[in-house]
């Protein structure tokens, strides 16, 4: 098995991981938000001296790729760039939405093979990032950028019991009101969750490009502008 250094910044949560041969050896946590630029590099170097200290040669640098947070995506894959540059190591990108479904399905019972997962981040207002998955982690509908109203996911809410979560499900939960409708609450994209998909990943040797690769943003960036004071 590899040794992968996990980086996750999509969202207001700052983590980083370092796994090896399906375990997390160490890893660090911030939930305060905005403390990405700052505490980022701290934390690599933390588990990077971890690393030195046990002489573990890293493998890979694994990094969340998005859809998410635009300024903790790129803060998150430039420091994962950089590592995986000056090691000369493979640098694998993880999905957001596919890293809040292996959350889920690993930390929570459902008794249910035919049900369907809809990862959801924030992307302000009524819209958010999602998609569906199913039990395979198989793409039922793709990522993409959505603005909820009581009609979302309507078709598939008839004929399947469907299980939202991530930080874009709070607000959904008040518009969306269906028996097969399950939404489980405080579920967030971390870093020592990526072991799973980023070893897949290495194993399968699933790499993305160190120079040129670019963050899943599903929409573009829209700079907002400072209101004028009136005098």
């Amino acid at each position: 098995m590899a040794n992968i250094l996990n980086i996750e910044t999509s969202t207001s949560v700052c983590s980083v991981a370092l796994t090896s041969e399906g375990q997390v050896l160490e890893h660090y946590e911030n939930y305060e938000g905005q403390t990405h630029a700052t505490l980022l590099s701290k934390f690599i170097q933390d588990v990077l001296k971890y690393a030195r200290t046990r002489e573990m040669k890293l493998d890979a640098v694994a990094v969340s790729i998005g859809p998410g947070s635009y300024t903790g995506l790129r803060i998150g894959l430039s420091e994962a760039k950089g590592l995986a540059f000056g090691l000369g190591i493979p640098l694998i990108g993880v999905n957001t939405l596919q890293l809040l479904t292996v959350t889920t399905m690993f930390n929570h019972f459902i008794d249910d093979d035919e049900a369907l997962y809809v990862p959801m981040i924030d992307a302000r207002r009524m819209e958010v990032y999602t998609g569906v998955y199913n039990n395979a982690l198989e793409p039922v509908v793709e990522p993409h950028a959505k603005i909820i109203d009581e009609t979302a996911f309507a078709d598939l809410l008839e004929s399947h019991h469907m299980i939202f979560m991530g930080n874009g499900s709070d607000k959904v939960q008040k518009v969306i009101n269906h028996p097969n409708a399950e939404f489980l609450p405080g579920i967030k994209p971390e870093a020592l969750h990526m072991l799973a998909l980023a070893e897949k990943a290495f194993r399968e040797k699933h790499f993305i490009d160190v120079a040129y690769s670019t963050p899943l943003y599903l929409k573009e960036f829209q700079a907002t502008r400072k209101k004028k004071k009136v005098f």
